[in-house]
């Protein structure tokens, strides 16, 4: 059963600029995720709209978590997936989410992360 969808749209540039601050990346981004982009600021992109498109799909948007606490990272295939901290782990267990589904599309100038919260 469908739980909740989130949908993001992030501009590359803006987080390409966000990421120039060290303080952003460390806040945002856990360093498995750093390690996986790579210092490439299209999947760094891809990993903020996904945190926000969970949020989203977990129907509180970031409130009692933060993006700290959503780590998307991808498979042997390269398909993302989500690992959930903190706050956002604890709400998952709480509603009895069993999965999040996650899909990534981009342009040259934007990305868009769907999140489904399955039960």
């Amino acid at each position: 059963m469908i739980y909740g969808v989130g949908i993001d749209l992030v501009d590359i540039e803006r987080v390409r600029a966000a990421c120039e601050k060290e303080h952003f990346r460390e806040r945002i981004f856990r360093p498995e995720e750093l390690l996986e982009a790579g210092g490439r600021t299209r999947r760094l992109a891809a990993d903020f709209a996904v945190k926000e498109a969970v949020s989203k799909a977990l129907r509180t948007g970031f409130r009692g978590f933060g993006p700290w606490d959503i780590a998307c990272l991808r498979d042997e295939k390269g398909a993302p997936y989500v690992l959930l901290y903190g706050g956002a782990g604890e709400l998952s267990e709480s509603l009895g989410i069993t999965h999040i589904h996650v899909s990534i599309t981009d342009t040259d100038t934007q990305v868009m992360a769907l999140a489904v919260a399955e039960m």
